[in-house]
Parts: structure tokens; C-alpha cells; sequence
């Protein structure tokens, strides 16, 4: 089954200590399925390596070895994210900001459910109907 996949499941891929058995398993299943994110994924990913790089986490060389493992990965990136009015919508109905609004967004277009540790992103999953991700074994959150 594909799924939407999110930066808090992303990033414990390559932090250590941001892996948890759901992240684990979330990465397990990529290997016979496939995951979407939105344009939007692209620019948290660089960014949680950015933070990374200035914490100590991992030096520039690392973290472009880990754009490369990723760039591998049957992640697609949907570049139909539509405007700002819609984000909103979503946003508001589900008190998430206009990023996660946007992860939210595409799991209801591809009707997918989504792979996240994040709370409030869980929740409006589960209310839109799309659902969170469910693997053997290992529950979402940190």
C-alpha cells in the first residue's frame, strides 16, 4: 500500500536519536511500497539537515550522502500543491499549520493514509479519514 510520508518520520532515518520503531518500520516498507510527499517535503528535508549539520548531528559530507541514500528511495514528490486558500482551509478546519496542512492535503487527494510521529497531524488524519500509517508491531510518536 502506498502511503504520505512526513519529516518526522524522514529524519529518524539519519538522526539517531530521532529513530523509533515506527520510523524503522515506516523505512522497512519502502523496500515493496511506495511514498508520496508534498513539493513542500523537500525543503523541510534540507532544512532538518541543516539543523543537524549546525547541532553536531552530522557534518556537510554526511548529510550529502544522505540526500543521495534518499534521492533512491520510491519517495515521489507531488508538484500539485494547490494554492494558499485551499492550504488554509485544511489548516484551520484542522488547527495544523499551512505545512502539515499540506501533507494532510495530498494523503486526501491520493486518499493515502499518512506515515507521521506528529501529533496533531495524526489527529487530523484520523478525522479526515485518510488515517495514519499502521505497521507490525510499532506505533507512531516518539
Amino acid at each position: 500500500m502506498a502511503f504520505v510520508v512526513d519529516n518526522s518520520v524522514v529524519r529518524g532515518w539519519f538522526i539517531g536519536n530521532q529513530a523509533t520503531d515506527y520510523t524503522e518500520a515506516v523505512a522497512a516498507r519502502l523496500l515493496d511500497e511506495q511514498a508520496y510527499a508534498p513539493s513542500l517535503w523537500q525543503l523541510e528535508f534540507a532544512n532538518v539537515l541543516r539543523t543537524a549539520c549546525k547541532r553536531g548531528a552530522l557534518d556537510a559530507q554526511a548529510a550529502h550522502e544522505v540526500i543521495d541514500q534518499i534521492g533512491v528511495l520510491p519517495i515521489g514528490i507531488d508538484r500539485d500543491t494547490p494554492g494558499p486558500a485551499a492550504i488554509l482551509s485544511l489548516a484551520l478546519r484542522y488547527d495544523l499549520t499551512s505545512y502539515d496542512a499540506a501533507y494532510l492535503e495530498l494523503a486526501l487527494r491520493l486518499q493515502l493514509p499518512i506515515a507521521t510521529q506528529d501529533a496533531a497531524l495524526m489527529e487530523a488524519a484520523r478525522a479526515a479519514g485518510v488515517g495514519v500509517l499502521k505497521t507490525e508491531g510499532a506505533r507512531p510518536g516518539p
